[in-house]
């Protein structure tokens, strides 16, 4: 049995799709009526299922006339891919923000499960070399990682 998460989860995905638009208005209030659930449960969902490593960017105004606006972010041209992962990456990614980073871009088929474990050897790599031969502090790697990782996906998406 689905979780009331996955549920709303895919209850939104379905009204981004049915929009045919890039971006949709909901209601905290709505949509927990519709699923018997607090809105706190609404929040839950959006902050954990709709984020930018996902591909989207929420916009959200509390209050009588609050409203919730979930953007699917158009990754059509490969240099908008690129931005896109150059954000997500930022300066400094350690390994487990790695794992999940390029998770998401495997699950979003911007990147191959292929090129997924090509990146991840090629970073696990860097990182003995950062430890062992270098003796470089945690911080240094981490931001040697987003180079590398940044480096590499940009030569993906762009090919």
């Amino acid at each position: 049995m689905a979780s009331l998460t996955g549920i709303i989860e895919k209850h939104i995905e379905e009204l981004l799709e049915r929009a045919n638009e890039e971006s949709v208005f909901l209601s905290r209030k709505d949509l927990a009526e519709r699923f018997g659930c607090v809105p706190s449960q609404i929040n839950y969902v959006i902050r954990s299922r709709f984020t930018p490593e996902r591909g989207y960017i929420v916009e959200s105004q509390r209050g009588g006339h609050g409203y919730i606006r979930v953007i699917r972010l158009c990754m059509d041209m490969p240099e908008a891919r690129a931005n896109h992962i150059e954000e997500l990456v930022g300066d400094s990614v350690n390994e487990q923000d790695i794992r999940r980073i390029l998770a998401n871009l495997q699950h979003r088929k911007l990147i191959t499960a292929r090129e997924r474990l090509l990146v991840e050897v090629a970073v696990r790599f860097q990182e003995e070399i950062g430890r062992d031969l270098l003796d470089l502090s945690p911080y240094k790697r981490d931001s040697l990682h987003a180079e590398l990782l940044k480096r590499l996906l940009r030569s993906l998406v762009l090919g």
